[in-house]
């Protein structure tokens, strides 16, 4: 087992993204999980991501507040403890159109080239 304590986690960019702080919670360590990384996104109001796609695929999970996902024209709003999984290569934005910070758990599995 790894346990990880908040107080320990590390800032991280992800591209495209506007108004956040991403904090990588598991993953990219010895010891951790081997497939996928798990990050704590806070998007402030007005923050978001996109519109992109990656080539795998994501989930989110709103612990806090809550995220608008915008796909294939249609816009879903996510609430504490809702989830969504964004497929590999469907183009996704997301926006933060409240005014409260939504806190967000992001599932992601390893790049082929930066796994470690």
């Amino acid at each position: 087992m790894l346990a990880k304590r908040f107080a320990d986690a590390k800032p991280y960019d992800a591209p495209n993204h506007r108004g956040v702080v991403g904090m990588r919670l598991q993953g990219f360590e010895d010891g951790g999980p081997t497939n996928q990384w798990v990050g704590l996104s806070q998007f402030l109001p007005g923050g978001g991501a996109g519109p992109d796609s990656t080539p795998f695929e994501k989930v989110y999970v709103v612990l806090e507040g809550e995220m608008t996902v915008l796909v294939d024209g249609r816009e879903t709003v996510l609430g504490a403890f809702d989830s969504c999984t964004i497929a590999p290569g469907e183009v996704r934005e997301i926006v933060n159109r409240s005014n409260h910070v939504c806190k967000m758990l992001v599932v992601i599995p390893y790049p082929p080239a930066t796994k470690s």
